[in-house]
């Protein structure tokens, strides 16, 4: 009797926004993490816009129904960047 094959899952398309402030420097490590986003680095005043910014890009996207590895358009991606400010 001869095993049937694994079925394999297609990969699970994964994306992530990172922001990376490089003006910090007063000591203290900076870090934000949500669903696909990565904030590190930067001064206070850094930090807070680019946590601003992300919510919203996030805001962006959720208006449209979509997570960002949904997102497959290179000019989509950039209207949604300049929707939220970036």
């Amino acid at each position: 009797m001869r095993a049937k094959p694994a079925s394999r899952k297609p990969p699970t398309r994964q994306a992530l926004l990172l922001g990376v402030g490089l003006d910090g420097l007063d000591g203290h490590k900076r870090i934000t993490r949500a669903r696909d986003t990565l904030l590190v680095g930067g001064s206070e005043e850094t930090h807070e816009v680019m946590q601003e910014k992300a919510i919203r890009f996030q805001e962006e996207l959720a208006r449209r129904g979509k997570r960002l590895a949904d997102v497959t358009d290179l000019d989509e991606l950039r209207d949604i960047a300049e929707q939220s400010g970036m």
